[in-house]
């Protein structure tokens, strides 16, 4: 039988999670709202949280299955898609305020999305715009 992990560590983890992920959507945040201008690294958030980046991704892959920038990716896929949703901000313009070139923005968002930053746009206006449908009662 394996050893039964103390529940003051496993709080502890639990901790470690939840602050992470809080300061990842903090920044995140930041920087779509041009308060932050440049991106921060695993190992910055490992240094805010005062312990080791390698600790911060094994207590991550512990809790969550996940590695850090897996957390981080997907909070910046959900602010892409929210920014891309405004016409009036160019892509270029996303990809700046998430401290992308547009090359790059555009390979980092097909890799998640699917689609690229252009092609999302399009098909979210488009759901936006397009009749909805209303179904018809025969009698």
């Amino acid at each position: 039988m394996p050893t039964p992990i103390p529940k003051k560590l496993l709080a502890r983890q639990h901790e470690i999670t939840a602050d992470f992920t809080r300061l990842v959507h903090a920044h995140v945040d930041d920087l779509a709202a041009g308060r932050a201008t440049e991106a921060l690294e695993i190992r910055d958030f490992a240094d805010q949280l005062c312990i080791h980046p390698t600790h911060l991704s094994n207590t991550l892959k512990l809790t969550t299955g996940e590695a850090p920038c897996a957390i981080y990716e997907r909070k910046l896929v959900a602010v892409s898609k929210e920014l891309l949703q405004d016409p009036q901000q160019s892509i270029a313009t996303v990809a700046a305020r998430l401290t992308y070139d547009p090359s790059n923005f555009t390979k980092f968002f097909k890799r998640f999305v699917g689609l690229t930053p252009r092609q999302y746009r399009e098909e979210a206006l488009l759901a936006q715009f397009a009749p909805e449908k209303t179904e018809t009662v025969t009698s």
